[in-house]
């Protein structure tokens, strides 16, 4: 399984320590070459690796971290995007018509596997080692497709962090969304699972 982080500001390089810690390799890309991201990426570690949008797009899981209103450069960048998974990790408070941004982004990339997760922890905290208090911390995910919950919270679980499943994007997913200038009740919702 391949991994990109499209998106390197302090919420995509707080998701690339995640997998520097667990020595996963990830891709990272932004709308700067590859070059640009070096210095960031280096300082990372050796397993987070600066690659073209277009490059890294190649990934098996593509964890989107720019900002919401960038979502439609980066769709334009792939001809299709069947059989990739995409963790939506943006958020808004832009008014979308009462829909959540997460089915905003899921029609952009048509036949995506989208995945909503990550998005509700700031960037400080994501950069945090998961373990603590003896437990784990919290990772929400909601998504219209169950087999990609299930490769997500497995990636989730990899990455030392305790899944929580809240169903389809238009149910539990609303918990972790901002909508219509509010934020959902779990944004920002730093929990933890204790281990058994």
């Amino acid at each position: 399984m391949s991994y990109a982080i499209i998106g390197f500001g302090a919420v995509g390089q707080a998701l690339a320590r995640m997998f520097a810690r667990k020595g996963i390799e990830v891709a990272v890309a932004s709308r700067r070459q590859p070059e640009a991201l070096a210095p960031q990426a280096n300082a990372i570690g050796p397993t987070t690796v600066p690659k073209t949008l277009k490059d890294a797009l190649e990934a098996d899981i593509i964890m989107l971290a720019v900002p919401y209103g960038q979502h439609r450069d980066v769709a334009k960048t792939r001809a299709s995007w069947k059989g990739k998974i995409v963790i939506d990790v943006t958020n808004t408070l832009e008014d979308l018509g009462g829909l959540p941004s997460s089915s905003v982004i899921a029609r952009a990339l048509p036949d995506a596997q989208l995945v909503k997760a990550f998005n509700h922890l700031p960037a400080r905290v994501l950069a945090e080692d998961p373990a603590i208090n003896g437990g784990r911390r919290v990772v929400f995910l909601s998504s219209d497709d169950e087999s990609a919950t299930a490769t997500v919270a497995a990636l989730v679980e990899q990455l030392g962090y305790a899944p929580v499943n809240l169903g389809k994007i238009a149910e539990g997913g609303q918990l972790v969304q901002g909508r219509d200038g509010i934020w959902a009740p779990l944004i920002f919702q730093d929990l933890f699972k204790k281990t058994q």
